[in-house]
């Protein structure tokens, strides 16, 4: 019975404020999702993209087009965050807050009128109603930045191999603004690794936190004899902070070394400055970079290198 009083209301509440032609209803061409976001950035103390689609539950791509289509709009503008170079701040143009303004006006207008024909004796009661609400089920909400359980490291599961193609792709995307060719290099590696890998020698780890996937890496043979290359690290934005990064490449350098590697490599670009601390502290040395133009973006790629031979300087 809860269960269907609770799908009435929502149908209820739906159409009385008009969520479904939310545009219409407010008189502005934006809809429910694009003005809260913008919502999200006039008054949340963070506003990079990471956070948004975190706090507001978005899928990371649409989240990246929405952005892309307020910034050719003029309303926002983009660039890396001053606290983490792996985030993309989101800021409001002068533009924006004028139409986040308009929003916040019309949106007061229409609570107005939906008031006006409530009897004022009534207004409390309906208002202590909604804050009841509220409070009920805030409290049985889980804290999406607040993670009860210890991340683990583990082999993928099917499908999870797909999961590292498009989260890599959204993340990129999002933080970056790397187009498809990005996630088409990503989904090739992972397709020859599903396709034809030695489990002795080659191997991916996920790293889970409260029942789902928030990271990977991967470990494969390099054309050099007796070398291996680390790839594919990530770890999402909202799992940041639990050393999962530290622990990924810890792994790889521990399974190289015990399976008899001399030496382990990896290429990245220098924007993913985070990424390369974690590759510093873990022993890797950079040997050599060199500019190109890749996923749309100018970047430099970086060759590091890590000896797995005891007595040998890193």
């Amino acid at each position: 019975m809860a269960i269907q009083e609770i799908r009435a209301f929502n149908r209820f509440y739906t159409n009385l404020i008009g969520a479904l032609d939310y545009s219409k209803h407010l008189y502005t061409p934006y809809t429910l999702t694009e003005s809260r976001v913008l919502y999200e950035l006039a008054h949340a103390p963070r506003t990079d993209a990471a956070d948004l689609r975190l706090e507001l539950s978005l899928d990371a791509g649409y989240l990246s087009r929405l952005l892309g289509k307020f910034e050719r709009d003029g309303l926002v503008e983009r660039g890396p965050s001053e606290e983490d170079s792996r985030r993309q701040r989101i800021t409001l143009t002068t533009r924006g807050r004028e139409a986040t303004a308009l929003l916040d006006e019309r949106s007061r207008e229409a609570v107005g009128r939906l008031l006006a024909g409530v009897p004022v004796e009534e207004q409390p009661r309906l208002t202590e109603a909604m804050r009841t609400v509220r409070d009920i089920l805030g409290e049985v909400r889980p804290d999406r930045r607040r993670h009860g359980d210890e991340p683990v490291l583990r082999d993928p599961v099917p499908g999870e191999l797909g999961w590292i193609v498009q989260r890599h792709g959204a993340l990129y995307a999002a933080e970056y603004g790397w187009n498809a060719d990005f996630e088409g290099l990503v989904a090739r590696i992972v397709a020859d690794f599903a396709q034809d890998h030695d489990p002795h020698l080659e191997r991916v780890w996920i790293a889970e936190l409260d029942g789902r996937p928030v990271g990977s890496v991967m470990c494969v043979r390099d054309e050099a004899p007796a070398t291996a290359r680390l790839r594919l690290l990530l770890v999402e934005p909202d799992a940041r902070g639990h050393r999962l990064g530290e622990r990924l490449v810890g792994a790889v350098v521990d399974f190289a070394r015990e399976v008899g590697y001399r030496e382990l490599v990896l290429w990245t670009n220098d924007v993913l400055t985070a990424a390369r601390r974690i590759y510093q502290r873990a022993g890797f040395t950079l040997v050599a970079e060199e500019p190109h133009r890749s996923y749309g973006a100018d970047l430099v790629g970086q060759d590091w290198r890590l000896s797995l031979q005891e007595g040998t300087p890193k």
